[in-house]
């Protein structure tokens, strides 16, 4: 990781230096692959060269259960499950990116993964801020061609939305209201995971050290079955990602299975 922080942290000096006012930096990978510990170096260095810096993570925007429950109930089951687009407070997200961009201090939203609801209280930020780092799994995504989204690419789609209600409205919600929110981010960051077969292992990473951080009775683990199925929640727009983001990303870090940094060209 130390490789791509020094990549990043370079561009993004480059990127503050030509900044009229606050910057707002979109940091995108798939799950697992190292996207909050890059902003917590990046916010760490820099700022102890002075810079004003905050981190909003897509994660905190996530609605919680009983808001994710109604949505179920209106659209399509699959939506109890947290991650894809229209399971986030995107207008918050925009309000927040707007009041930065103002210079005005603001409430991040903090959500707990354990409970699967959003904390009470956030954390104030004070303004005005030189960098805002967002980063999410699906930040910056772009919705896929209509066309592609009739053929199912995993047993959840094709057994639990084989009419393509929940994946047309993710896809929905990414012309929609996340173009909104995505249209406020400046530059965009990919971090390319090399295909998305180390998603899984990369998660269960992720799900072993949430329950080693919570204790198995403060934390709602997955077990093996459960959290396969999860992570299929996240397959067709992670792949989706990996094939359109790079051409207009303003970074590409491609990763190895190690999350190191691949040589780049």
């Amino acid at each position: 990781m130390t490789r791509s922080l020094e990549r990043v942290a370079a561009a993004t000096r480059d990127w503050l230096n030509a900044a009229d006012g606050p910057l707002i930096l979109g940091l995108c990978g798939a799950q697992g692959s190292g996207k909050s510990t890059l902003a917590a170096g990046l916010h760490q260095m820099l700022s102890q060269e002075g810079r004003r810096v905050a981190i909003l993570s897509l994660d905190d925007l996530y609605l919680g259960r009983q808001d994710r429950a109604q949505l179920a109930e209106r659209v399509h089951p699959l939506f109890r499950t947290r991650g894809v687009p229209g399971t986030h407070d995107v207008a918050r997200g925009i309000a927040i990116m707007d009041a930065v961009k103002r210079g005005d201090p603001t409430i991040f939203p903090r959500f707990d993964k354990g409970q699967d609801d959003p904390l009470p209280q956030g954390d104030p930020i004070a303004a005005p801020l030189d960098l805002l780092i967002f980063e999410g799994w699906c930040v910056g995504a772009a919705p896929q061609p209509a066309a592609d989204l009739a053929m199912p690419v995993n047993a959840l789609e094709r057994d639990e939305d084989p009419h393509a209600i929940w994946r047309g409205h993710v896809n929905d919600q990414l012309s929609g209201p996340y173009a909104d929110l995505h249209a406020r981010i400046d530059r965009l960051l990919l971090l390319a995971a090399p295909d998305f077969s180390v998603v899984r292992t990369w998660r269960g990473e992720q799900e072993d050290a949430l329950r080693a951080q919570r204790g198995d009775s403060a934390v709602r683990a997955m077990d093996a079955p459960q959290l396969d199925r999860f992570v299929e929640h996240y397959e067709r727009l992670t792949r989706h990602i990996l094939i359109e983001m790079p051409g207009r990303a303003n970074l590409v870090l491609p990763l190895g299975p190690d999350r190191q940094l691949r040589a780049m060209s």
